[in-house]
């Protein structure tokens, strides 16, 4: 008989509350007793980073660096190549509990440090960093974003510890992905999770054809309206998921992305668990 795990008992519970999951955040804004409970049992110390989908990203707005192509994945590709303890999830646990119809369920997350040696081995594989980094392009290729950072959540579900030496990578769908709770959390947890420096987003209003597919529960945080008659980004919100770019036929709303800081937010992330 197989010995069952916390990290199973997690999974059978969040597979119970996933659909209460914004319910939820949402008591982190109406009581500082539940944003306190709930900042210091699932975000204290995160640092989260979103990167873009590629194929939200214009050919011709991608870098050119003295040859070479840098895209935003680059991050994530870097810092697997300066980890030694690499380990892909066999199920992504979002997309299960939500049993997502859309995007693959089997594209599960990339876990990095030495805590993640501790992952009990019948969720997860361990991988080379060659693996890891095709499994971000069939991630990538899937039409998924991505974010990198620690995120205490993941530590918590798995009982994996210390929490500062995980980091996390995970691959988002715009259906079932966690942090669409974002917008539902009190503002100082929200600032936990930031969009990658560098990344901007621009919509073209004489291309946009008011076709609202943008509106259909795209942006993992919602950071899209119809205003008087016209879609409205809020750039202060917008993360850069790049869902709403990928989803646009016209073409109207575009990611654009700078590589004037890509060394700092790898040499960021990779520090996370160095600390």
């Amino acid at each position: 008989m197989k010995k069952i795990t916390f990290a199973d008992i997690s999974i059978f519970l969040v597979d119970k509350v996933f659909h209460w999951r914004f319910w939820i955040a949402g008591t982190t804004r109406k009581s500082k007793i539940m944003k306190t409970i709930i900042d210091n049992l699932l975000f204290q110390t995160d640092d989260v980073a979103i990167i873009p989908n590629t194929k939200s990203i214009n050919i011709n707005q991608k870098i050119e660096s003295e040859g070479t192509e840098f895209l935003p994945t680059d991050v994530l590709k870097e810092v697997i190549k300066k980890c030694d303890d690499i380990y892909i999830m066999n199920d992504c646990l979002c997309r299960t509990s939500n049993k997502c119809k859309d995007y693959p369920q089997d594209i599960g997350c990339i876990f990095l440090g030495p805590t993640a040696r501790k992952i009990p081995k019948h969720l997860c594989h361990k991988a080379t960093k060659e693996e890891a980094i095709a499994h971000v392009n069939a991630a990538d290729e899937a039409g998924l974003s991505h974010l990198i950072g620690r995120n205490k959540i993941d530590s918590m579900w798995m009982n994996v510890h210390p929490g500062k030496s995980l980091l996390t990578i995970c691959h988002c769908c715009p259906c079932c992905c966690l942090w669409k709770v974002v917008p539902n959390l009190e503002e100082s947890i929200q600032e936990k999770i930031y969009r990658l420096p560098g990344v901007s987003i621009s919509l073209d209003e004489d291309k946009c054809k008011v076709c609202k597919r943008c509106l259909r529960d795209i942006c993992l945080f919602k950071a899209i309206e119809f205003k008087d008659g016209k879609i409205i980004i809020n750039k202060d919100q917008c993360r850069g998921c790049g869902h709403c770019a990928n989803i646009c036929k016209d073409k109207a709303i575009s990611i654009s992305y700078t590589d004037d800081s890509i060394q700092s937010v790898i040499n960021r992330c990779y520090n996370l668990i160095e600390e």
